[in-house]
């Protein structure tokens, strides 16, 4: 990648701090709307969907920070960059998710045993609509903006308030037929649906966020793109083996070998893996590619294709 398309990406990456902030102010916005509707009505319900839209803020505000550290440049003691920042800021947005959750159940328990009614149920459903469009609007235009730009922290922060999106549909459901059918009782079981779908939201942005940690290969479709810009170079009894992937936040890492007949100069195979690698990049455009050239005529050359290249070959 040149110095310029280095300097553009770099660019581009510090500019999604404006979607945080974006989040950020969502966040803030809907906590307040949210905690009135649960002052007007004491809905329980009403209760964990502003704890939620805590967790929110706490979360964007880590997106922020995460964000910023993400779109530095790389330099000696990071070699690879600090895309991987990213992957934190998801992970402990899962977490705390989590631990909103408990809340939830934790405030709904007593609610479950000794039901109590509600008040001014209208205007209060009135206010957390309005929240909820809030979240709606913001976080569609957060998931495009992940989308576009390939942002695991904008697009987990995006899922997380569709998630309260859906939990605020959930809780205003509940506190409807509270006032509908005078059964008190629903409002702590509708919130205790709503704490098992922001547990399983979590636990999937935990995970996702582990496994980039843990340098996951690219998706099955990448793969599929990677190969064909690989196969369609594969000509005059070339070949490549030993192709190893891995995602970190927005970048991606290929590397793989190319092997071509031994009588090949130097030059020759070094404009084959110019043309290759601009292929690759074609087909994965955030990806950084690693190529290594060897001969076909020698044994070596079919010596290190494990994944581990300490142990002997399968």
């Amino acid at each position: 990648m040149s110095a310029k398309a280095m300097k553009t990406n770099l660019t581009d990456r510090s500019s999604l701090t404006r979607f945080a902030w974006l989040s950020i102010g969502a966040a803030v916005l809907t906590i307040a709307l949210k905690t009135i509707a649960y002052l007007l009505t004491g809905s329980v319900g009403l209760l964990s969907d502003a704890l939620e839209s805590l967790v929110n803020l706490v979360g964007a505000l880590m997106a922020l920070a995460m964000l910023t550290i993400a779109a530095r440049p790389a330099d000696e003691d990071h070699a690879y960059g600090h895309s991987k920042a990213e992957y934190f800021s998801s992970g402990a947005e899962g977490m705390l998710i989590l631990v909103a959750a408990v809340s939830i159940i934790l405030s709904a328990a007593p609610r479950l045993i000794n039901p109590k009614p509600l008040e001014q149920v209208g205007l209060g459903l009135g206010v957390s609509v309005a929240a909820s469009l809030i979240n709606l609007g913001a976080a569609q235009i957060l998931l495009r903006a992940g989308k576009r730009h390939n942002s695991i922290t904008l697009e987990a922060d995006a899922h997380h308030l569709m998630t309260d999106v859906w939990t605020s549909v959930g809780v205003l459901a509940g506190v409807g037929m509270v006032a509908f059918t005078g059964w008190e009782i629903l409002d702590p079981i509708v919130a205790f649906i709503v704490a098992g779908n922001i547990i399983w939201t979590g636990v999937r942005i935990v995970r996702a966020s582990a496994l980039g940690l843990m340098d996951t290969a690219l998706s099955s479709q990448e793969l599929d793109a990677l190969k064909g810009a690989l196969e369609k170079r594969m000509t005059d009894g070339v070949q490549f083996h030993a192709l190893r992937t891995r995602q970190s936040g927005s970048r991606q890492f290929v590397s793989f070998h190319v092997l071509v007949p031994g009588e090949w100069t130097v030059q020759r195979g070094h404009r084959l893996l110019e043309a290759i690698e601009e292929d690759v990049r074609r087909a994965l455009p955030n990806a950084t590619v690693f190529t290594h050239l060897e001969s076909l005529n020698d044994p070596s050359s079919w010596e290190d294709t494990t994944l581990d290249r300490t142990q002997p070959p399968a």
